[in-house]
């Protein structure tokens, strides 16, 4: 058993592409036509850090619910977790793209962790090795 997908509600597809593949390196998985459950076209696109079993899917918003869950999928808290061996590099290239980190970098007994927002706002930690 395992988890293959997670869902993230996102403002705009090719806005999302553009941040999870053009500025953290995930690979575009799939991006394919779709229709929602009462017939409306849509995209099922799929993005994954290289070599992750898990992916996610991204939702565009449809709806009024899910307009307000845009950048807020977790309460506010952090919700995503990306790991990394070379945290400094990542770090750098993600500065240097723009992402916006909410504090500094520090060192946890579990490794060095900074927080970042992704494209639709949500809270991620960049994790990697002590």
């Amino acid at each position: 058993m395992r988890i293959s997908l997670v869902s993230l509600v996102v403002e705009e597809y090719d806005r999302a592409i553009a941040f999870f593949v053009g500025v953290l390196g995930f690979e575009l998985v799939e991006d394919s036509p779709s229709l929602t459950n009462d017939g409306r076209e849509k995209r099922w696109v799929v993005v994954r850090p290289p070599e992750a079993g898990t992916g996610l899917l991204l939702a565009e918003a449809d709806g009024e619910q899910q307009v307000a869950a845009v950048g807020n999928q977790t309460g506010g808290r952090v919700g995503f977790f990306l790991q990394v061996d070379d945290f400094d590099a990542q770090y750098r290239q993600m500065v240097e793209a723009g992402v916006e980190f909410l504090g500094e970098p520090r060192s946890e007994p579990y490794g060095r962790v900074v927080v970042f927002r992704d494209v639709a706002g949500n809270r991620w930690d960049l994790l990697g090795p002590r």
